[in-house]
C-alpha cells in the first residue's frame, strides 16, 4: 500500500494552516503537502512538523497576480525577473521549511505564445534547477476544465519539456485527477512516465472529492502502484464533500492505512 500525505491547500480548509497540521496529523497522515504558505514563518511550520513527526513535502511557487487571472509565471515570456524572485522566494522559504520539493507553477498562456511559453519555461528550469539542486522541481499539467488556457495539462508536454530541461531534478507531480480528466488511461500513463515521476495526487473523477467515488478505481489505482513498485507518496488533494474529518471515511472503503 502506498504512503499518503495530506494536500492541506484542499483538507480541513475551516481552519488556519498551522491547525491544519495538526489535523493532518491527529487523522493519522505522516506528512503534508502545502499550496501558498508565505504568510508563515518557515522556521515555525518546520518545529511544528518535527513535534507532530510530520513530514513536509512540498510548497507551490507563488502564482502572481490571481485577480488578473495569473497561476504562476513559469511559462509567461517577459516576466523572466519575477520568475527568478518568486522561485527564490519559494526555496528560501521551502529550505527554511524543511521542505523538498517545489511545484514550479506554468500559468496561463495564450494559444498564440504557447511557443514562446515553451522555450520561457525551459529557460527558467534550468536555471531554477541549477541554483536548487537539492529540491525536486515538479511540473503538473492542470486539467482544461478546471483551469482554462494553463500552458500544459497532458503528461507528454511535461516529459518533453524534461527531456530538454536536462535537469535530473526536475520530475513529474502526475496528478491522477487532472490526468484523468484531461486524458483518461490513468494506468498506462503512469507506466509510461514512472521513471519521470516523483510525486502522485488524488481525487475523484469528475467531482474532485474524495476518492470513493466516480470514474476511477483508485483501489486498484493503488495496487498498481504497489505493482510497478512505486516508493514515493500519494498526495491527498481533493475538496471534501462536508468536513474533513467525517470524509476521511474513504480510507476505511478502500483500505488504506494512514
Amino acid at each position: 500500500m502506498p504512503k499518503f500525505s495530506a494536500n492541506l491547500g484542499f483538507l480541513w480548509p475551516d481552519r488556519p494552516l498551522a491547525a491544519r497540521i495538526e489535523a493532518a496529523a491527529r487523522a493519522g497522515f505522516r506528512a503534508v503537502e502545502l499550496h501558498w504558505p508565505y504568510d508563515l514563518a518557515p522556521e515555525s511550520v518546520r518545529d511544528l512538523c518535527a513535534g507532530l513527526g510530520v513530514e513536509l513535502l512540498g510548497i507551490n511557487t507563488p502564482p502572481g497576480d490571481t485577480g488578473k487571472g495569473e497561476f504562476g509565471l513559469g511559462a509567461i515570456t517577459g516576466r523572466e525577473s519575477e520568475f527568478d524572485a518568486h522561485f527564490s522566494q519559494a526555496l528560501d522559504w521551502g529550505r527554511r521549511a524543511g521542505a523538498s520539493a517545489i511545484h514550479v507553477m506554468a500559468g496561463v498562456v495564450a494559444p498564440e505564445q504557447k511557443a514562446s511559453a515553451r522555450a520561457t519555461l525551459i529557460s527558467n528550469l534550468r536555471r531554477a534547477a541549477q541554483a536548487a539542486p537539492d529540491m525536486i522541481l515538479l511540473l503538473e499539467g492542470l486539467n482544461p476544465r478546471d483551469k482554462p488556457g494553463y500552458f500544459y495539462s497532458t503528461i507528454g508536454e511535461k516529459a518533453g519539456i524534461i527531456a530538454e530541461t536536462g535537469a535530473p531534478n526536475v520530475r513529474i507531480m502526475f496528478d491522477a485527477y487532472h490526468v484523468g480528466v484531461s486524458e483518461g488511461d490513468i494506468f498506462t500513463r503512469f507506466a509510461l512516465h514512472q521513471p519521470l515521476i516523483d510525486h502522485v495526487q488524488i481525487a475523484a473523477v469528475p467531482s474532485r472529492a474524495e476518492p470513493d467515488e466516480g470514474e476511477v478505481a483508485y483501489a486498484n489505482l493503488f495496487r498498481e502502484l504497489d505493482r510497478l513498485e512505486y516508493r514515493g507518496w500519494v498526495g491527498c488533494e481533493y475538496r471534501p464533500r462536508g468536513s474533513t474529518d467525517e470524509g476521511l471515511g474513504w480510507t476505511r472503503t478502500l483500505g488504506v492505512m494512514l
